[in-house]
């Protein structure tokens, strides 16, 4: 009866109401090609690749050594990489990047208070993510102070399939698009739970799609599981991703979306005509 009553939200998702980046074509004379390579420089570092030579750069950027250390150089003079003569890293000064989006983008100033009801409806840490390559990025959350220390710092970035924001973000891709995505793509075991399959996941995938809600058990941190439904606009296009997160304990999976669930729908409708 429960799920009846929200089959209005809970319909079944087809992929035409994926998000998607829309590249515009810029004229060649509007290109600089600078800019690019600089930021491709950030971008070279990530937890496998803390530290690089000028080097190891630009290998990863598919650009000459002297190039390298050119945006290496800049960039230290600009202070967001720093250097002990040989190898380079990434400063805090970095962080501003994200942190602009977070303070000029409108989604996670109109969202804050409606995750505050959420959290207090549930008791549970609440997120709204958005699909970034193949990662899920989290812009706005809320919980308590002391369970907001061991959840997603905002701008955090995880791999996708492994929570349940990801897992239904990556769902609403095209069939096409899930199929290279899969193809090309190692799936990393984090836990002895943690899907590694690819039919598994492409069974998952589908089920998501058709039920219109996502949840994760056990995927990236044992004993906790989260639950994740589409944020739509006015015109049911999805922009993001509500999600919840809470330790198992001794409620069943069943349990834990029944009472979760029917919140965030009522919260994602509500918000609805605003984001």
């Amino acid at each position: 009866m429960l799920f009846q009553q929200l089959s209005s939200y809970l319909q079944p998702m087809t992929t035409s109401g994926a998000p998607t980046v829309k590249t515009e074509i810029i004229d060649k004379r509007d290109w600089i090609a600078g800019l690019e390579k600089g930021l491709a420089v950030i971008d070279a570092f990530d937890s496998a690749h803390p530290r690089l030579t000028a080097s190891e750069t630009g290998k990863r950027c598919s650009i000459t050594r002297t190039a390298a250390r050119r945006y290496l150089l800049t960039l230290q003079h600009l202070g967001y990489v720093a250097s002990d003569g040989k190898l380079f890293w990434l400063t805090p000064r970095v962080m501003r990047l994200g942190h602009s989006y977070l303070e000029s983008a409108r989604l996670p100033r109109i969202v804050q208070p409606f995750l505050q009801r959420v959290t207090a409806s549930t008791q549970e840490n609440a997120y709204v993510s958005v699909l970034d390559g193949d990662d899920i990025v989290y812009i706005a959350r809320n919980g308590s102070a002391r369970a907001m220390n061991i959840g997603y710092v905002l701008g955090a970035r995880v791999q996708a399939q492994v929570t349940a924001a990801g897992l239904l973000m990556l769902s609403l891709r095209p069939t096409e698009w899930i199929d290279n995505w899969l193809a090309n793509n190692d799936l990393v075991s984090y836990t002895a739970f943690t899907v590694t399959s690819k039919n598994v996941m492409q069974l998952q995938m589908k089920q998501v799609l058709a039920q219109g809600w996502a949840m994760s058990e056990q995927q990236l941190d044992l004993n906790f599981r989260g639950v994740a439904i589409p944020l739509r606009d006015r015109y049911g296009a999805v922009v993001a991703a509500l999600s919840v997160t809470m330790p198992m304990g001794s409620e069943t999976s069943d349990e834990s979306v029944k009472r979760v669930l029917p919140v965030m729908i009522e919260t994602a409708q509500t918000m609805r005509n605003l984001v």
